[in-house]
């Protein structure tokens, strides 16, 4: 199956998602992740109208990403993968959006950068709603007052809560719990659901989701 074909059959289950759920057609947006993928498998799903992008690392991206946006402007970048805080002034130059917020060290570094770049990220935090000691993210208990201490302290907009459930368990408590922690703490975006799950993810409220292997193919 050609790129465009995958990526028109994930539209058309985002819009049969919205319908289900009962949600207005567009509410939920697709970020396309083309992390490992080169420049040239990337721009056929660019010819086709997509315009939101996820990337796992900033070096990467640094490789690609630059040309691609040079040649359509309104291309979206998003950081979805751990970002270290030597990386911070790099990820503030080069993504609209950092998705994996997930610690005060990390938090000061942005803050830092987009003063000094005089750029505003729009930032979501990572939340490891399976407490899991091997994966990044904010404890769910301690969400709120990081949220807090991001906005109040820091000065940054947190747009939104991000995660990514336990691959072994049932994904839906792990969104509906997310999408109680964007209520609790006043944030409207929920980025959530993958390839595999992404269905789910709409019927528990996402704002975005991030599917890479049902657009480009296995990695």
């Amino acid at each position: 199956m050609e790129l465009q074909q995958r990526l028109n059959d994930v539209r058309t289950r985002i819009a049969a998602g919205e319908r289900q759920a009962g949600r207005p057609a567009g509410s939920v947006r697709l970020v396309a992740v083309s992390k490992t993928f080169e420049a040239e498998a990337i721009r056929p799903a660019i010819e086709a109208g997509q315009r939101l992008f996820g990337e796992n690392r900033v070096q990467e991206s640094q490789g690609k990403w630059p040309a691609l946006k040079a040649e359509q402007q309104d291309i979206e970048l998003h950081l979805i993968g751990p970002l270290q805080s030597n990386k911070a002034a790099d990820a503030v130059a080069l993504f609209d959006v950092i998705e994996t917020v997930d610690r005060e060290k990390i938090a000061r570094a942005l803050a830092e950068e987009m003063k000094r770049q005089g750029k505003k990220t729009r930032l979501y935090i990572q939340v490891n709603t399976g407490l899991e000691p091997q994966k990044a993210g904010i404890a769910p208990d301690d969400t709120p007052a990081f949220v807090s201490l991001c906005r109040d302290e820091l000065g940054l907009s947190i747009e939104g809560l991000m995660c990514i459930p336990p691959a072994e368990e049932n994904p839906g408590p792990h969104f509906a719990l997310l999408a109680r922690l964007a209520l609790k703490c006043g944030v409207e975006k929920l980025s959530m659901g993958m390839s595999g799950d992404y269905e789910t993810a709409i019927a528990f409220g996402a704002t975005s989701v991030r599917v890479g292997s049902a657009i480009f193919g296995a990695r």
